[in-house]
């Protein structure tokens, strides 16, 4: 056998290198795991919610599960006063349950993004009813250095059929993987709140943010923050869970 055939069997057997990763593709893998980065397949979680506005503080505690992407539960287990207040979020079904009143309320896609117990946060923010790669375009407007950090610069835009309120959504991750800012754009395209990843913690082997913070734009001194305090993934939970009767539970 000659050279030749030597060489050109070799590379017959060469394996073919993988197709080059689009920027859709890139996209979708990175906005995918951050719509999931408090999840994974399950999981439960202590957080602490703290609330400022020119009126009031308060801080509200608080216990959480997750079962795949469409299944939470959200519940107050302190200050007493709204302890086992809960949103519930099953398939395409979303309920909050009130036991000052005992009423279990469904909640309309209009709601969505009302607050959450006077909070910054929306309804969705809490139960993650909108998935960023559903109801937005998204692409890739920056990748490189900035500030000193190596980070990549998302722009969402409104698919015509989604039913969201914001008109813009520009997010900037580090790392492909950390989000850093996020911020919120009305119909008008000004700038209506932006929330903050800060205090990278180590949870069940996952590097995460603990905190997220929202300030509204028009009220700068106003604030609400999520602080994880705990948070476990992959647990073993039975789907009685994501129920009614379970929401109403005490």
């Amino acid at each position: 056998m000659n050279a030749f055939m030597v060489v050109l069997l070799a590379a017959l057997f060469l394996p073919f290198p993988a197709a080059a990763e689009t920027p859709r593709e890139k996209a979708a893998r990175i906005l995918n795991g951050i719509d999931d980065m408090w999840r994974g397949e399950s999981s439960h979680g202590i957080m602490l919610m703290r609330v400022k506005t020119r009126n009031y503080s308060r801080n509200l505690k608080m216990e959480g599960w997750s079962k795949g992407k469409d299944r939470s539960l959200v519940r107050i287990v302190q200050p007493l006063k709204e302890k086992n207040t809960a949103t519930l979020k099953s398939g395409n079904d979303i309920f909050t349950y009130l036991p000052q009143t005992d009423r279990t309320i469904r909640l309309t896609s209009g709601m969505m993004m009302g607050s959450w117990m006077g909070s910054h946060f929306t309804n969705d923010d809490l139960v993650k009813e909108s998935r960023m790669l559903d109801d937005y375009h998204a692409e890739i407007t920056f990748e490189g250095t900035r500030d000193g950090m190596n980070i990549m610069e998302f722009t969402l835009i409104p698919k015509p059929e989604s039913a969201v309120v914001w008109g813009k959504i520009i997010l900037t991750v580090r790392d492909e993987k950390i989000p850093v800012t996020e911020i919120f754009h009305d119909e008008d395209m000004n700038i209506s709140r932006t929330m903050t990843f800060t205090d990278l913690k180590n949870f069940s082997g996952r590097i995460i943010p603990a905190v997220l913070k929202v300030v509204p734009v028009d009220k700068p001194d106003e604030y609400t923050e999520i602080v994880h305090e705990s948070l476990e993934f992959d647990v073993t939970l039975r789907d009685e869970l994501f129920s009614l009767a379970s929401l109403r539970k005490k």
